[in-house]
């Protein structure tokens, strides 16, 4: 296993998400994977402004996705599987170009707390981790650095589970997805037959793309379970109901990789790091003994 960590934050900054890695590997991740390799990425320092396509810090975002894509590669090529500990939600993007120069006709199972869809000009934020979706299904034009890679997604290859923003989006006229793309939203699947609806979901997507990638933005979670996000909201899940859905999900078979991403350790006033780090372990040994 290849434990891919990437230091990213699409604000623009090398504080906040981005120091989510490291936090993960104090905490003894790496430990927890007895014979993982540990993989860095490393990133060009990023310029917080917005470019051309409207996003923050273009040039790193497609460093990133560059260099994400090339570390899954070669975790393929060596017979490994890719573990992305990221920083925001773009480390996804990575694996799924990695999935095209392989031919494989990749699905995505995107657990989020958020659609990710935003039309980057519209965002609120400019942060790619608000329209790395609308980026893959090539929804949103592409920076520079990337039009060769994107889109790499169809609308029928996704699955979302969790999302519990439509009021937000509405509230700024920006469309939601639901409609176009297999969605259940956070307030069912948090509800108590949940995990097995979110399951059927993503199994009918297993039967049609035999490789596909499992994503987890932590923010899925509630509140209750994880303070130290960027964007809260109320609902979401239990640590308990996201190990339930992450295990069931794996247990589905062909999942070629997984990625992990929005913790801000500036925002732990508690052992968070620790609460992760045991999620991932487990979510990966669930990812060893499933694959294809």
């Amino acid at each position: 296993m290849d434990l891919i960590t990437v230091p990213f934050n699409s604000a623009g900054r090398t504080d906040g998400v981005a120091r989510m890695p490291a936090a993960l590997l104090g905490a003894g991740l790496a430990a927890a994977l007895p014979g993982a390799r540990v993989v860095p990425v490393a990133l060009p320092v990023p310029d917080p402004r917005r470019g051309p396509s409207g996003l923050l810090a273009e040039q790193a975002l497609g460093a990133m996705v560059v260099s994400v894509a090339e570390r899954v590669l070669q975790a393929w090529t060596d017979d490994r599987l890719p573990v992305v500990i990221g920083g925001d939600c773009p480390v996804l993007l990575g694996g799924l170009v990695a999935a095209g120069r392989r031919n494989y006709d990749a699905g995505l199972v995107f657990v989020d707390g958020h659609e990710d869809a935003w039309d980057p000009r519209r965002s609120p934020t400019g942060e790619a981790a608000d329209s790395e979706i609308a980026l893959a299904l090539g929804w949103a034009a592409a920076p520079a650095g990337l039009a060769a890679a994107l889109p790499c997604l169809g609308p029928s290859a996704l699955v979302q589970l969790g999302p519990r923003d439509a009021a937000d989006l509405a509230a700024a006229g920006q469309p939601s997805i639901a409609g176009r793309v297999d969605l259940l939203r956070g307030d069912r699947l948090a509800a108590p037959d949940g995990v097995g609806a979110g399951r059927r979901l993503a199994e009918a997507l297993v039967t049609r793309h035999r490789h596909w990638w499992l994503h987890v933005d932590l923010d899925v979670l509630s509140s209750a379970a994880l303070t130290a996000v960027d964007y809260p909201q109320p609902g979401g899940l239990s640590w308990e109901q996201l190990e339930t859905l992450t295990g069931s999900l794996l247990a589905l078979g062909g999942c070629g990789g997984l990625s992990v991403s929005i913790y801000n350790p500036d925002l732990d006033a508690g052992a968070a790091a620790a609460r992760i780090a045991d999620y991932v372990a487990g979510a990966a040994a669930a990812l060893k003994q499933n694959a294809a």
